[in-house]
């Protein structure tokens, strides 16, 4: 887990978000894929947090979606009064452009973030060859 020097400075938009996490992601590319979290407050201000989990497999297992959500309730429920925005980076090597199994971590993320018990809002994105891309765009919901 590494901290956030840009927690004060809000985000207010879709477009301000992706360029968040240009920032925080760096334009080196990854050699693995790994799943970036972080969070904001409904004023738009970032947790002091950002925590990557490595080692990915290519295609999401159900028990990383569950503690997934179960990381999410926590953080809303003890950090943010109950209502948040989780926004994901999907990192990973390769071209800069949304792939099959891009659109199937989104999916399952859907399958798994997108009903009542889950408070507030989420998005992804795919980093890769030091472009990030939106690929679920839940800022805002």
């Amino acid at each position: 887990m590494t901290t956030s020097p840009l927690a004060d400075a809000r985000v207010r938009s879709a477009a301000e978000l992706t360029d968040r996490w240009s920032t925080l992601l760096g334009e080196d590319g990854f050699g693995a894929r790994s799943l970036w979290l972080t969070w904001f407050d409904a004023d738009g201000r970032q947790l002091p947090i950002v925590v990557p989990v490595d080692d990915l497999p290519a295609l999401p297992e159900p028990a990383l979606l569950v503690g997934l959500r179960e990381v999410h309730g926590s953080v809303v429920d003890d950090q943010l009064g109950g209502a948040g925005h989780l926004a994901l980076a999907l990192c990973r090597p390769g071209e800069p452009v949304v792939t099959a199994e891009d659109e199937r971590w989104a999916a399952e993320l859907r399958s798994t973030l997108d009903d009542d018990a889950v408070a507030g809002t989420w998005s992804l994105h795919v980093a890769a060859a030091g472009a990030v891309l939106p690929l679920v765009d839940g800022w805002g919901r």
